[in-house]
């Protein structure tokens, strides 16, 4: 006997007919988006931005097209999704061939906080992916050129020659700002990959924060161990020249490498509306100690929520709670900072996030239509992949809608027993109730 197929079906909220009336009255309120809710995507910042880069480093037209991330190049049936779409130069001179290699004794050494830093600086800007282009810094817009950029190298190399700057080491060891790396012998140029490692997302070390250049741009985002695809072949790698802060007693007793000895400026000069240097060292000093999951483009001048999610978890880290665990940071946080004392933040779930098991609200079918670009796209993916049902993304979810996302959604829909117009690749209220459970 066949299932029979189930109707989810996520009423228009714009169409006036009895029918959507009915079942509107029925489900629970969720944000409105309406039938034309995406967020259309603008090239006019781009644009800008290339422009103020002048002749000498302008971007190539091409090196700005948009592309949905998580769709390869001819995204039909047949066509193959076991490597990310990363082509990528050879070694090159800063701002490419018709620059000068840079003459240094030896490799410039820099801190993972800077490394972090510097790959984040990418990730605000949205650098356009690109093999021949190169950014306002000099370096190339690859995979390989991210990573030269992040470690500070004197030129850009490429995932044939990263090894040279660096050692080889065990998944255990890897630290933000390490990388981990595929270089694919059999065709160097197709499938060869490098990733910034971020710091685990989880216990189990099974999920890291991966920062990378790909298509269509610069980002960062919670990828499983070791890559999406070719698992088994990325390499995890220290940079020769990465100092580390001074290893202390368990407990405490270390000297932070960023901000050691600064005094503490006051607490005028953090929180709402804050906007000064000392933020900006506050977070960097919590990225040190393990809080940069909780910054997407930071640590910045400017107070945000999440330089108080990440102050909270360092004084949650420290067995705080109440008025000392307020997210703000006072003498004792700062001190305990800036002389590398008390326990780091531990790799365990984000405070705040809904606990595992919960299922989130409906955001409304609008939130999944053609175009369509926000955060419920991306934990909608992410929650494929846990599922088992992420076998069409190449680079992992994004916050754009596209077709990857819709042909894992109908596999989803496709598993519960559905046909038709029930396993069309849309998300409705039951298909994200199932999701989630």
């Amino acid at each position: 006997m066949e299932p029979p197929v189930f109707q989810d079906i996520d009423p228009a909220g714009d169409c006036d007919c009895p029918g959507c009336d009915r079942l509107r009255r029925a489900l629970p309120a969720a944000p409105a988006y309406g039938h034309h809710g995406a967020r259309l995507r603008t090239v006019a910042v781009a644009a800008a931005a290339t422009a103020a880069l002048g002749a000498a480093h302008a971007v190539p037209a091409a090196a700005h097209a948009p592309e949905r991330p998580g769709v390869p190049a001819g995204d039909e049936p047949d066509a193959p999704q076991d490597r990310p779409d990363t082509p990528q130069g050879n070694r090159a001179p800063l701002y490419g061939p018709t620059g000068r290699p840079a003459a240094v004794a030896q490799l410039p050494t820099i801190t993972r906080a800077e490394i972090i830093d510097r790959a984040r600086g990418w990730v605000a800007a949205k650098v356009p992916y690109s093999l021949t282009a190169y950014w306002s810094d000099g370096y190339r817009q690859d995979c390989s050129g991210y990573v030269s950029m992040a470690w500070k190298l004197p030129g850009n190399e490429w995932t044939g020659s990263l090894g040279q700057v660096a050692v080889r080491i065990a998944k255990a060891d890897l630290r933000p700002g390490d990388i981990l790396l595929f270089h694919n012998q059999a065709d160097p140029h197709k499938g060869s990959h490098v990733v910034i490692f971020g710091g685990w997302t989880d216990t189990a070390r099974t999920s890291y924060v991966a920062y990378e250049q790909t298509r269509p741009h610069t980002r960062s985002q919670t990828t499983p161990y070791a890559y999406w695809s070719d698992s088994d072949r990325y390499v995890p790698y220290r940079y020769k020249g990465v100092t580390e802060a001074a290893a202390g007693p368990p407990g405490g007793g270390g000297k932070s490498s960023v901000g050691a000895g600064t005094p503490y400026p006051g607490a005028a000069r953090f929180g709402p509306g804050a906007d000064n240097g000392y933020v900006t060292l506050l977070g960097r000093m919590l990225v040190e100690r393990g809080a940069g999951r909780h910054y997407a483009t930071g640590p910045g001048p400017r107070w945000t929520e999440a330089d108080r999610r990440a102050t909270r978890a360092f004084q949650l880290a420290q067995g705080w709670t109440g008025r000392d665990a307020d997210g703000l940071p006072g003498p004792g946080t700062w001190s305990l900072l800036t002389t590398g004392k008390g326990r780091d933040i531990s790799a365990g779930p984000v405070p705040g996030a809904p606990p595992t098991g919960a299922v989130p609200a409906y955001p409304g079918r609008g939130a999944f239509r053609p175009g369509a670009e926000n955060r419920h796209v991306t934990l909608l993916g992410r929650q494929l992949v846990k599922k088992g049902f992420g076998k069409h993304y190449t680079s992992g979810p994004g916050p754009r809608w596209g077709e990857a996302d819709r042909r894992n959604v109908e596999a989803f829909q496709r598993a519960q027993g559905w046909r038709g117009g029930a396993a069309d690749g849309y998300p409705g209220p039951e298909t994200w109730r199932r999701l989630f459970l």
